[in-house]
C-alpha cells in the first residue's frame, strides 16, 4: 500500500489513469468472457422467437447477420457505421409497427431460411 501511495505522489496524473485503464480492461475482458460463455451454450442457439427478445438477440441466436433482421423487421436502416438494431423488445416494435410478432418471427424465419440456402 506504501508504495501506491508513493507512485501517486511520484506521479499524480499516471497513477490514476493507469489505475482506471487497468479497471476498464479487467470490465470488458469479464464482460467478453459472460458474452462468450453464454452464446456458446448450444440452448441459447435458434431459440423460437418471444415477444421479450430484442432484434440484436435475435441475430445472436439465429446467427444472422444484425441487417438481415432489420430487412426483416421492416427496420430502418442504421445511422453511421456498422449495422445497428434498436434495444427495444420485439413487443414495443409490434406495438409501434402493428405488425404482430408471429408475422415478425415469420419473417426473420424465411430471411434465415434464405440466408442458408445461398451458396457461400
Amino acid at each position: 500500500m506504501r508504495k501506491l501511495f508513493h507512485l501517486f505522489r511520484a506521479h499524480p496524473v499516471l497513477t490514476p489513469a493507469f489505475l482506471l485503464a487497468a479497471a476498464l480492461t479487467l470490465l470488458f475482458t469479464i464482460r467478453t468472457v459472460v458474452f462468450t460463455i453464454y452464446w456458446s451454450n448450444p440452448a441459447h442457439k435458434n431459440q423460437q422467437i418471444e415477444p421479450w427478445m430484442t432484434p440484436r438477440y435475435v441475430a445472436y441466436s439465429w446467427d444472422l447477420p444484425p441487417e438481415a433482421v432489420a430487412r426483416a423487421l421492416g427496420l430502418p436502416e442504421p445511422d453511421g457505421p456498422g449495422p445497428r438494431l434498436p434495444r427495444r423488445s420485439l413487443q414495443e416494435i409490434s406495438e409501434q409497427t402493428g405488425v404482430p410478432i408471429a408475422e415478425m418471427a415469420a419473417r426473420i424465419e424465411a430471411a434465415a431460411e434464405s440466408l442458408r440456402e445461398q451458396p457461400e
